[in-house]
């Protein structure tokens, strides 16, 4: 689908300090903070702009109050309707809240429990959750239909234009609070919402800072997008950085970011997965996976912002704690430092132990094993999870299992078995 470009190419500075305006005493002016380990660690200066502080740990209560707060009561009397993957529905329901409007919010049911809670926690009596389909856009059609039959303002999470406006006071607080000349501001993208907003304050006021989206390796709607000039949905996505995995971008925000974004970066998913372990092993912050997406992204813009002042966009902390094993599992694999194969072991006692005598390395350590059959465990061979200390061994561990004439097939690169026995 061709979109027409607009002839406005950025949301007015009016407009978005009139938002900022509505939002006063309703959201947190939050921090914009020089993180040591990472300025060191990449030769410049790093700036945390910390939407993970929000009162609702994310920057989403900005478009959503303010699109509410810009409506005439009359046209919010029979409620509201939303979809969210859970940032965008903890605002809205603050928003609800706090304007004594009753509001439907559809989510995905694979949403993590804790954002659920918390938009019960922060809507109370004055929401309704429903939990649907496994993406964003599932809820989004279902949403949809939810306020066409029932006249009630359908509250977009990123394609509009009050929402955007509310999502550009981030821009205004890094430059009211930046006191060196910014270079580079990386944006998490998930539908385009903050980074049309936060980009149309930087492209007017500071016109040399080059903006970079970033998205998910698995979800690259806004990149295709751009690559071919034209919306582009997705067919599938991996749903893992659920605050940025959308198949289908704005076109509101699809006509700004062409204005906009100077560069995109496409993050796989196991390197937000260490970046999360990092930011809270090494800064004690909370990150969401499209909080830590940014500062994942600066491996691989690291000759570029040498000598530079860097800004990364935080913008969510709404983690929950039972994606622990997950994260970590993801990370594991990204880093080599895990593998799985299916092995076929000799049926003869002993076979087992001269495995892990003869093919294990000292470091080696086997972290999952089962049998694919399991009632009949002679005829099938075994899933056997190993993890590295460095992934420099995996090369001797794969020449052992051959010298020792071990029949096996690895795993972690084949997708389709993977995703089946793993």
């Amino acid at each position: 689908m061709k979109v027409p470009i607009k002839a406005s190419k950025f949301i007015s500075i009016e407009k978005i300090y009139k938002a900022k305006v509505r939002l006063k005493g309703v959201v947190d002016h939050t921090p914009l903070m020089r993180n040591f380990n990472l300025s060191e660690n990449y030769d410049c200066n790093i700036f945390l702009k910390r939407e993970d502080l929000q009162v609702v740990r994310s920057y989403k209560i900005r478009g959503a109050y303010n699109k509410m707060a810009s409506m005439k009561k009359k046209d919010l009397e029979n409620g509201i309707v939303c979809a969210s993957a859970g940032n965008h529905a903890q605002g809205v329901a603050l928003a609800c809240q706090k304007l004594d409007v009753n509001g439907k919010i559809y989510m995905p049911g694979t949403t993590p429990k804790q954002k659920i809670d918390k938009v019960r926690r922060f809507g109370k009596e004055r929401v309704e959750i429903i939990l649907n389909g496994d993406t964003f856009d599932a809820s989004y059609m279902m949403a949809l239909a939810d306020s066409e039959e029932n006249n009630k303002v359908f509250v977009h999470p990123f394609n509009d234009e009050k929402v955007i406006e509310g999502q550009a006071t981030v821009g205004l607080e890094i430059l009211e609070d930046c006191e060196e000349n910014i270079d580079f501001v990386f944006v998490a993208i998930g539908g385009g919402g903050l980074v049309s907003g936060l980009g149309s304050c930087l492209k007017q006021i500071s016109p040399k800072t080059k903006i970079i989206g970033v998205e998910p390796k698995g979800a690259a709607a806004m990149y295709e997008s751009l690559q071919k000039n034209e919306l582009v949905t997705l067919e599938k996505i991996d749903p893992f950085v659920d605050g940025a995995a959308v198949q289908r971008v704005g076109e509101t925000t699809f006509n700004y970011c062409r204005n906009i974004i100077d560069d995109m970066i496409l993050v796989p998913e196991g390197k937000v997965c260490s970046t999360i372990l990092q930011l809270y092993n090494e800064e004690a912050i909370v990150a969401e996976p499209a909080g830590a997406l940014t500062i994942a992204a600066l491996d691989f813009y690291k000759e570029k912002i040498k000598g530079k002042n860097v800004v990364c966009v935080v913008s969510g902390g709404n983690n929950d704690i039972t994606r622990t094993e997950e994260i970590k599992e993801r990370s594991l694999l990204y880093e080599g430092l895990k593998h799985y194969f299916l092995i076929r072991f000799p049926q003869r006692a002993g076979a087992l132990r001269e495995f892990l005598n003869n093919v294990l390395g000292k470091n080696d350590d086997i972290t999952h094993f089962e049998y694919t059959k399991k009632t009949n465990r002679n005829a099938g061979p075994a899933l056997i999870g190993i993890e590295l200390k460095d992934p420099k061994d995996y090369d001797g561990l794969i020449e052992r299992m051959k010298k020792n004439e071990i029949k096996f097939q690895t795993l972690t690169d084949n997708p389709t078995l993977f995703e089946l026995l793993v």
